[in-house]
């Protein structure tokens, strides 16, 4: 295991978060690529504590994803199932799991700053923190895929789902989107990785 967890975590977060597995009992599968999702934790029949990571996912956010799952087990664990998913008490387990690892040995210095903010108070995803979410997506493979807040509003873009959608307006804090083949509209998460479309496919 701790061979595979250096495939896709920073080296110095490899022993740390092995021993939290062990002492959990996580069972961890590493999955290929959901567009919904980045992990998720669910304890099975068995009993046994089951998390899902997605591989595509660079090292950083691998990390944070992980972490997060974790941070819903021991949330149950210690607070009852009754509590929200991600409500108070997943929130401070997450901020008690997460502060060890927020040092340069594991995350690069210009990251730090942004992290240390994010788990004063941490969100349901790292995605909806625009400043954090663009910059771990520097370390990402190379991909075609931008932010719906990064293009011009009227850009025509695709989503993974083969849909076409037109940039509308933002509304609060969320981009109303209109969907060219239904002419409905959507609202969507202003770091939702969407494709542009170049002029000459915008029909």
């Amino acid at each position: 295991m701790m061979e595979t967890l250096a495939k896709y975590i920073p080296e110095h977060a490899v022993k740390p978060v092995f021993d939290l597995i062990v002492a959990h009992q996580v069972h961890l599968k590493i999955v290929n690529e959901r567009t919904t999702r980045h992990g998720d934790y669910r304890k099975g029949r068995s009993g046994k504590h089951e998390i899902t990571v997605n591989s595509s996912l660079n090292k950083y956010k691998f990390l944070i994803t992980l972490l997060h799952e974790i941070a819903h087990l021991v949330a149950f664990e210690k607070f009852g199932r009754a509590i929200k998913p991600h409500g108070q008490e997943w929130k401070y387990s997450f901020q008690h799991l997460m502060v060890p690892y927020i040092r340069p040995e594991i995350f690069p210095n210009q990251l730090l700053p942004l992290l240390a903010k994010h788990f004063r108070n941490p969100t349901a995803s790292s995605d909806t923190d625009a400043r954090l979410s663009l910059a771990l997506k520097q370390f990402d493979t190379q991909n075609d895929k931008n932010f719906v807040f990064e293009i011009p509003v009227h850009s025509v873009f695709r989503i993974a789902n083969g849909k076409i959608f037109k940039k509308g307006a933002l509304r609060v804090k969320r981009y109303e989107c209109l969907e060219i083949g239904s002419g409905r509209l959507y609202l969507f998460n202003p770091n939702a990785e969407v494709e542009l479309l170049p002029d000459h496919l915008k029909k």
